[in-house]
């Protein structure tokens, strides 16, 4: 078998509010986009690789590193990830040049997974056939009706733990904080398990001043506290409080969650798929953190990482975020349903079990 071609797609779907967290000060505008590659084999197998839209990600995929797949062997996926990294050496070993990786790297397995006849979880060697989710939401853009009625939400729906941001305002409005945390708490009792992200917002001595408020919540977990490019900083934060600190959804590479981890500055290791260095990194850094008896929970990206997840045995949860069910709704033909806070891949489908719907393709094509 060897790849004949390479193309893209990139879709937009615009019915959408904007969303808002402590650092991103506008998701710009409505929506939400994703690029898909597509690996076209002489076989007839294709493999649907699924990341990033950002600015420059499909340019790296069409000119850097088409010519470096056509022509290979698909299963050669260790040497053809080598050889895109190789490639980015002189200009983004991170960023969109991991975003564009990542989205070959997800279309390699899912072509292998399909190629075998095999759902990607169960080729990746099956722990669990299905994983517990938690929603996934409360932007700091939300009131606080807005923000109760999202989390709410989802425990009508049986997923019993929910997440929403903090640090408003790059950290400034702490009381506001404090007093979204607790409106939360109270609206959703004690049985819900409630975590926090503050997307980098605070500083290490406030990030600690902070969460000593929030384990008055019984908060689960702290996400990103401080950037992850102060892995020192994120040391002394989860060090200065009893709540678990998770961390590392836009960083890349098994290197860096190496820094993170060995440096006592997380407790849950999050990598991203479309981010981190595709199915490939993902599963690396899953089995570091397990080396250091660490949990590990997915961010974003819900539909591919629910196949890793049911493949790590050191698995907290998976995210899942109303707004990417509703563009994946748009966006494939079908999708697992998840039930009593939990979820689990299609079993008799294989590679990702996705297809994109010709319907959305011409509707919603950049």
């Amino acid at each position: 078998m060897k790849i004949i071609d390479v193309t893209t797609t990139s879709l937009h779907y615009p019915l959408l509010p904007a969303v808002q967290d402590s650092t991103m000060q506008a998701w710009g505008s409505p929506g939400r986009g994703q690029l898909f590659v597509h690996l076209k084999t002489d076989d007839g197998t294709e493999g649907l690789g699924v990341g990033a839209s950002s600015p420059g990600v499909r340019e790296i995929v069409e000119s850097s590193f088409k010519d470096l797949l056509i022509d290979r062997d698909p299963f050669d996926i260790e040497r053809l990830w080598a050889d895109m990294y190789w490639r980015l050496r002189g200009y983004g070993n991170k960023g969109i040049g991991f975003c564009a990786l990542s989205a070959v790297d997800t279309g390699l397995w899912d072509l292998k997974a399909k190629a075998l006849g095999l759902p990607l979880y169960k080729l990746l060697g099956a722990y669990a056939d299905s994983v517990p989710i938690y929603g996934s939401g409360g932007w700091t853009n939300l009131d606080e009706r807005e923000l109760l009625a999202e989390m709410n939400g989802y425990v009508e729906q049986g997923i019993p733990r929910v997440k929403m941001k903090v640090a408003k305002d790059f950290g400034k409005s702490e009381r506001e904080d404090v007093e979204r945390v607790e409106a939360v708490r109270r609206s959703l009792g004690d049985d819900v398990a409630l975590y926090v992200d503050a997307n980098y917002g605070y500083y290490p001595k406030q990030a600690i001043y902070m969460a000593r408020e929030f384990e008055l919540q019984q908060v689960g977990w702290l996400e990103e506290p401080v950037l992850t490019d102060d892995a020192p900083g994120m040391a002394e934060v989860r060090h200065g409080t009893s709540i678990p600190i998770a961390a590392g959804e836009l960083d890349a590479g098994k290197y860096k969650f190496r820094e993170l981890i060995a440096g006592g500055a997380v407790d849950i290791a999050q990598p991203d798929v479309a981010r981190v260095g595709g199915v490939t990194e993902w599963m690396k850094v899953a089995h570091l953190a397990h080396s250091f008896n660490l949990k590990v929970a997915s961010h974003a990206y819900q539909s591919v990482h629910l196949h890793l997840a049911c493949a790590t045995p050191n698995l907290k949860v998976v995210e899942y975020l109303g707004h990417v069910h509703e563009c994946e709704t748009a966006w494939y033909t079908e999708i697992p349903a998840h039930k009593d806070g939990m979820w689990a891949p299609f079993p008799d489908k294989p590679g990702l079990g996705l297809e994109l719907d010709p319907y959305a393709v011409e509707k919603w094509s950049v």
